[in-house]
C-alpha cells in the first residue's frame, strides 16, 4: 500500500513496524522520493486489515490523505523491517 499526506518525519515508518510486529505480520515499510510511504505486508487477512486500518490514520503527528491499496501474493518474508 502507499500511504500519502504529511507521512514522512512523523515517525509513521517506526510506528508501522511496532503495529504490525504486534499483529504477528511480516513486510516492509519504506519512505519514498514523492513523499508518501510504502508498505509491503503479509499475514492474516484480519490482521492486515487492521493495519489497513491503523495506516488510515498513523502515529498521532501524521495526517493521511489517501491510502491505495494493491493485494499482491506473499514473498515469504520472516520479519517487518524498514527499508
Amino acid at each position: 500500500m502507499f500511504v500519502h499526506g504529511h507521512v514522512q518525519g512523523v515517525f509513521y515508518r517506526s510506528n508501522t513496524q511496532k503495529v504490525a510486529q504486534g499483529l504477528g505480520l511480516t513486510g516492509w515499510v519504506k519512505n519514498c522520493n514523492d513523499g508518501s510511504v510504502e508498505i509491503h505486508a503479509e499475514g492474516d487477512k484480519g490482521k492486515l486489515e487492521e493495519l489497513i486500518e491503523w495506516c488510515r490514520h498513523g502515529p498521532a503527528l501524521a495526517k493521511v490523505s489517501k491510502i491505495d491499496l494493491n493485494w499482491i501474493g506473499p514473498q515469504g518474508l520472516r520479519s517487518f523491517d524498514i527499508v
